[in-house]
């Protein structure tokens, strides 16, 4: 990358763009935060067996408690953004991860439903900032296309985080129990915060000429570059990490019929080709850039084949397994490329609150299809139809929004130029 010299990260002191080692060691500072987090955010899944034991829980109960995390993530995104272009990521997510290695801990000692909940809430504000400060971060100290491999590689790490948090974690709980296993996400936390104070540049004092760090989020939600995106980003983005991180395991048992053990099996799989997937976009990315495929271009072209997979796999019904589904999540993760792309179609002061909002709206779709497609299933259900059926009639409305949502991005147009 060209830019500043020197391959110290704190010598820039966020003058410009980042070379050499310097890019390097900021990317890996952040990097480990965000497999913590990742890690964090996932591991309840594979730990509920042992917390509906030990806590006596309901199964509503487990529910909230697995989304009292995005709940606590949700919380705080609008005014992360703007902390964030106030006082750039470095001081912004070093605050935000004393909470996570506090509630982390605080976890570890919980001896409540109550005492887990309000932990677990607080992890979730904690981790928030995981992606959003490097992002906010990678705008000003990279080039477009590496801004693009960051963001994919990331991705790939917080894939590395969900893996680590499925057959790693069950191998530990007989040899450590649980309770440790927070201490030791809690000691990474801490590493991952020693790396960032000592490699990642701080924001300028002074904010650049033109710069509008004490702005609101009126110029991003005026923008058509942003409201063109935020269906898909709802539906057919959201969607696909709600299905990645509940659904696809359910269909996997009661669809399938594959046993608890074979439908792990088959998530650990599905989680390898997303990390596969996001380790290819990052390594593709900047020469498909020099080649014209730009970001939208790539939707364009991706998401329909998504689509299509999408209606096969429903209409295949019992005979889509891991496969099916993997192939579905690993066509739609070009729209992991529309984060860091839209922060480009922006001002660099503005950054931070574009891709906060962004990440808002995919937390909500997240938070629809594991919530609404489950109402679904129970509807179609109590009137009398199969548990394949239920599940097809569920997916087939969320196949609608998908299809509304590419529709509304095709025929809208954009302010802001394509990165």
């Amino acid at each position: 990358m060209s830019g500043v010299s020197t391959d110290s990260p704190r010598a820039a002191a966020g003058q410009g763009l980042l070379s050499g080692r310097a890019a390097v060691f900021v990317f890996l500072a952040f990097a480990l935060g965000y497999f913590s987090s990742a890690l964090v955010r996932s591991v309840t899944a594979t730990l509920s067996p042992v917390l509906t034991t030990e806590f006596q829980l309901q199964a509503g109960e487990l529910g909230l408690l697995a989304g009292g995390f995005f709940l606590g993530f949700a919380s705080t995104q609008l005014p992360l953004g703007s902390w964030l272009d106030r006082f750039g990521p470095k001081r912004v997510v070093l605050s935000f991860m004393a909470v996570a290695v506090l509630a982390c801990l605080a976890f570890s000692w919980a001896t409540s439903f109550t005492g887990l909940l309000i932990a677990r809430v607080l992890v979730g504000m904690g981790l928030s900032a995981g992606l959003m400060a490097p992002l906010t971060g990678f705008r000003r100290w990279y080039e477009p296309g590496q801004m693009l491999r960051a963001n994919s590689w990331m991705l790939m790490v917080g894939s590395m985080g969900m893996v680590a948090s499925t057959l790693p974690v069950q191998w530990l709980i007989p040899l450590l129990g649980w309770r440790p296993l927070f201490w030791i996400m809690a000691a990474m936390i801490l590493l991952s915060m020693a790396l960032i104070l000592r490699w990642v540049p701080a924001w300028p004092a002074a904010p650049a000429p033109g710069a509008e760090p004490h702005g609101g989020y009126g110029p991003i939600l005026r923008s058509r570059a942003f409201r063109r995106l935020v269906p898909m980003a709802l539906f057919n983005y959201g969607g696909m990490v709600g299905l990645q991180t509940l659904w696809a395991g359910p269909w996997l048992t009661r669809v399938t019929g594959l046993s608890p053990a074979e439908a792990a099996q088959g998530l650990f799989f599905l989680n390898l080709a997303m990390l596969l997937a996001f380790w290819t976009w990052g390594l593709c990315t900047p020469a498909l850039m020099r080649r014209g495929w730009h970001v939208d271009r790539l939707m364009r072209w991706c998401m329909p084949l998504s689509l299509a997979l999408l209606i096969f796999n429903i209409a295949q019904g019992a005979q889509t397994g891991w496969v099916g589904w993997a192939a579905f999540c690993v066509l739609s993760s070009v729209m992991a490329l529309a984060q860091p792309a839209l922060g480009m179609k922006f001002p660099a002061s503005q950054a931070g609150r574009a891709l906060s909002a962004y990440n808002l709206v995919v937390f909500l779709g997240i938070f629809l299809m594991q919530w609404g497609v489950g109402l679904l299933i129970d509807l179609a259900r109590s009137w009398g139809w199969s548990e394949v059926a239920s599940f097809q009639a569920a997916f087939c409305v969320y196949l609608l929004g998908c299809l509304a949502g590419y529709a509304y991005f095709v025929l809208s147009r954009e302010d802001n130029p394509s990165p």
